[in-house]
């Protein structure tokens, strides 16, 4: 059996981009496996007018090589829309253009090195070779013979399998309900789009949840209450929208200079040092420093509410902040105290306020849920677990290097938030943390690893001399 040199398992902007720096390498030989049959960044958010969060520069390789031939300028220049972007004057690319972008970086990828992308494969198991020092991973594929099964030997093993979305489970229980009674959806904001329609239908839709995808949804759909034209009569309105967070605030996500310096290499090896007790604080206090709202998208929510209002009416929508969803239930058409019986069934939502613990109800037929995501262990590991380094949660421990096993052969990408902080879900910082990888799989630096970009320094220096 050939014995790869690395072996990716899941097909996000992460291992892709690590794809990306390891195809023009002469002394890696990798293969990346995907159940999915193509590339697709989250398509469930994809709204007409959303940007990304990061720069353009935050590409699969430009801050690792910026000469690659996989940078989104030069996917700019190949579909002739390198003029129009440098004429926009913004250094944040659409979503949709990001998605673009990566499709294209994989088709390129696909025809430069074929059989390095391998979509449809859908990891069932990793066992070790103890003989052969190497991971031996088994892949179910299904096409038109039937499923067949298919074996790779890999020295490394790259873990890029991602999160899924999180539902809290007084959400997760409604599920079950969904169109029942004439309610509407009720469904993650990964599922937002093919769901778009189905909730404006409903008559009422609830966002929960708080950071940019919340506040991505309740713009978009904001824009379809009022009869237009700068009137906001209510009884025009198709739905009522409401948006409750249990964040104190609908808080922006902070973007200073000083504070960017914590998506660093230094930053990084600060947090690592730490304990893990600690580093699980400084978690959630530090999420606004990437999931909090962009500043521009929570002046263009006020704007619109301001403009749908000029004329004085009131909009049917209300923004609930420090309101915890404690319980929730379903209420079939005819029942409760709501018009339920006119419209269909109703979601009933507990809301508790976290300042003055007040208690109250709010009814919906609709919710979108911006709640987050959650990784772990795949069940595929089962075999080489006790070769992994796991903690009393089953959450990888991940070194410094990214690895999570003693042979240091088994890397972690985009699963390592709770070890090395802001910078794991980084899109600007993987390239570096592809360099990093490369550098352990072949023993030296075909990228240059930067160990400091950073002007201030992050714990106690060491003991400094007063010049004389």
């Amino acid at each position: 059996m050939r014995t790869y040199d690395l072996l990716g398992i899941g097909l996000g902007p992460m291992n892709l981009g690590l794809a990306a720096l390891a195809r023009p390498l002469p002394d890696v030989d990798a293969v990346f496996l995907d159940q999915r049959d193509a590339f697709s960044w989250h398509p469930g958010m994809l709204i007409e007018g959303t940007t990304l969060q990061v720069p353009f520069l935050a590409d699969l390789v430009t801050m690792a090589d910026p000469t690659s031939s996989y940078t989104f300028l030069n996917w700019l220049k190949q579909t002739g829309r390198l003029y129009p972007f440098y004429i926009r004057e913004s250094f944040y690319p659409l979503r949709a253009e990001y998605d673009a972008y990566c499709r294209w970086a994989a088709e390129r990828i696909e025809a430069d090195a074929p059989g390095m992308l391998r979509w449809g494969r859908r990891v069932t198991s990793v066992v070790h070779d103890d003989a052969a020092g190497a991971y031996v991973v088994t892949a179910r594929v299904t096409g038109p013979d039937g499923v067949t099964e298919e074996k790779y030997c890999a020295k490394h093993l790259v873990l890029g399998t991602g999160t899924t979305p999180r539902l809290p489970a007084a959400l997760e229980a409604l599920t079950e309900f969904a169109g029942a009674g004439g309610a509407g959806p009720v469904v993650h904001t990964g599922e937002y789009l093919p769901h778009r329609a189905a909730l404006a239908a409903s008559g009422a839709v609830t966002v929960v949840g708080s950071g940019q995808s919340a506040g991505e949804v309740y713009r978009d759909l904001l824009e379809g209450l009022g009869s237009g034209q700068g009137s906001a009569d209510p009884e025009a309105s198709p739905y009522r929208l409401d948006w409750v967070t249990r964040s104190g605030r609908f808080f922006p996500m902070e973007y200073t200079k000083l504070t960017l310096e914590m998506t660093s290499p230094e930053y990084t090896d600060h947090y690592v040092s730490l304990p893990q007790e600690l580093r699980d604080r400084l978690g959630r206090e530090q999420r606004n420093l990437y999931k909090g709202i962009s500043a521009e998208l929570v002046d263009d929510i006020y704007d619109a509410l301001y403009r749908k209002s000029a004329l004085g009416a009131e909009l049917p929508t209300t923004l609930l902040s420090d309101c915890e969803v404690t319980a929730a239930r379903f209420e079939p058409a005819g029942d409760g105290d709501g018009d339920g019986g006119a419209r269909g069934g109703e979601y009933v939502l507990t809301l508790r306020h976290g300042q003055t613990g007040e208690i109250a109800e709010h009814r919906t037929r609709a919710i979108v849920a911006a709640t987050g995501y959650a990784g772990g262990t795949p069940d595929f590991l089962a075999p080489v677990r006790e070769r992994l380094d796991l903690d009393e949660r089953g959450r990888y421990v991940v070194s410094r290097d990214y690895t999570v096993d003693a042979a240091r052969r088994v890397f972690v990408v985009n699963g390592e938030e709770h070890t090395h902080g802001v910078t794991a879900p980084d899109l600007g910082f993987a390239p570096w943390r592809s360099s990093v990888i490369l550098a352990q799989v072949t023993g030296r630096e075909p990228y240059p690893v930067e160990r400091r970009i950073a002007f201030q320094t992050f714990g106690l220096p060491g003991t400094a001399e007063v010049p004389s």
